[in-house]
């Protein structure tokens, strides 16, 4: 019996040029409908040319004598697919007519320079005056003083590695790794943490990250303010959290409120995150450090964006927008894009003990708030 006879490459493959995605509907969408191009990969005709020069070099080889190689605009063009679109390796071979096999390899490689290319938009702030500019940021957008940052964590759902027992199994009931990170009042990430085990606790997460030690030395902002958080996290002089024992008076609802109002810009920078990179809205089924790879790209995507095309990252109803006359909330379009998905839960909040320091700092910025501080609307939000 004739042994059956492999082909090489695919005749469906051989005709990538002619017939893939690359060379037909995104160059029709470049030159017909930039709106749907940008749907499409996230990013305009324009900035995907910027983006490509940045990372040509380092993601392109040479052809050899038994193939030519994946051209960079193609390996580019696959990888946004992947973050935006969320599909699957095989969707991915079938449209762009590259071998999954490829499509494996080719995506933890681009992936890498896109991040090693924009990490320098995910910047912790070093001198007095970038994070005098973060503080009157956050006074002049949110009203609250002597603020650094918000800090969230997240969980990013993922499927269960081998042989990992509980690891990454979480309290929620899935498996998934957490990103720990702190925003700034524009939504850009200041710092970001990736990687960590789903099972660890919220103390675990922030204490376990190069953060922690910064923030216990006072390395990142001196003594001068805080960053802000949710219950999530412990009561410390440079870490505010929200009052929880109950009943409350009204100056410590105020307090609650106007803290809950200026995290608004974290849990926003995760929503418009998800929204935007789509692959975030499902179960990630790829090897954990190619799940790494994915969260900190798409964040060093989502700052570059926002910090050289907000008008078109950031359209007008994307975000949650604030009446300034009476403090309602209009609720930004990513809550309605993006479902209660796991992967956009916060990590889980536990009683921790605080210093008098923290309740003290804590109590001031309560009376602040109740009094030279006031906004208008306040007193009718609690």
């Amino acid at each position: 019996m004739n042994a059956t006879k492999r082909t090489w490459v695919k005749k469906w493959i051989r005709r990538r040029d002619e017939l893939g995605t690359s060379n037909l509907l995104l160059k029709e969408l470049a030159a017909e409908d930039p709106k749907e191009y940008r749907l499409f990969l996230r990013l305009t005709p324009e900035m995907f040319n910027n983006l490509l020069c940045r990372i040509s070099d380092t993601i392109q080889r040479q052809n050899t004598i038994m193939r030519g190689s994946l051209s960079a605009k193609i390996k580019l063009e696959l990888t946004l697919t992947f973050l935006a679109s969320g599909c699957s390796y095989r969707t991915l071979s079938h449209l762009f007519r590259v071998p999954k096999s490829t499509i494996s390899s080719t995506i933890p490689e681009v992936l890498d320079a896109i991040y090693e290319s924009l990490n320098e938009f995910i910047k912790v702030p070093s001198t007095t005056e970038e994070w005098a500019a973060i503080k009157q940021g956050f006074l002049n957008a949110w009203n609250f003083p002597n603020c650094h940052g918000a800090l969230d964590g997240k969980h990013v759902l993922i499927q269960s590695p081998p042989n990992c027992g509980s690891q990454f199994f979480n309290y929620k009931g899935f498996h998934s790794i957490i990103l720990l990170a702190v925003a700034s009042w524009d939504y850009t990430f200041l710092y970001i943490d990736v990687g960590c085990n789903g099972i660890v606790s919220d103390g675990g997460v922030l204490q376990n990250s190069a953060l922690s030690e910064k923030l216990e030395q006072y390395t990142l902002f001196g003594t001068d303010g805080c960053i802000i958080g949710d219950d999530a996290f412990p009561l410390k002089p440079y870490l505010m959290k929200p009052f929880k024992i109950h009943p409350l008076t009204t100056e410590k609802k105020i307090f609650n409120y106007r803290l809950s109002r200026a995290r608004r810009v974290v849990e926003n920078a995760f929503g418009i995150l998800t929204s935007r990179f789509r692959i975030f809205t499902r179960k990630i089924e790829c090897q954990l450090s190619t799940t790494d790879k994915i969260v900190k790209a798409s964040c060093a995507l989502h700052n570059w964006l926002i910090k050289t095309s907000a008008s078109s990252y950031l359209s007008r109803g994307s975000l949650d927008e604030e009446n300034i006359e009476t403090g309602e909330i209009i609720p930004g379009q990513w809550r309605s894009e993006i479902t209660e998905l796991f992967n956009i839960q916060s990590i889980s909040g536990r009683n921790c003990k605080s210093s008098k320091l923290a309740k003290l700092y804590r109590n001031n910025l309560a009376r602040y708030f109740s009094n030279e501080g006031a906004v208008p609307w306040q007193n009718g939000k609690v």
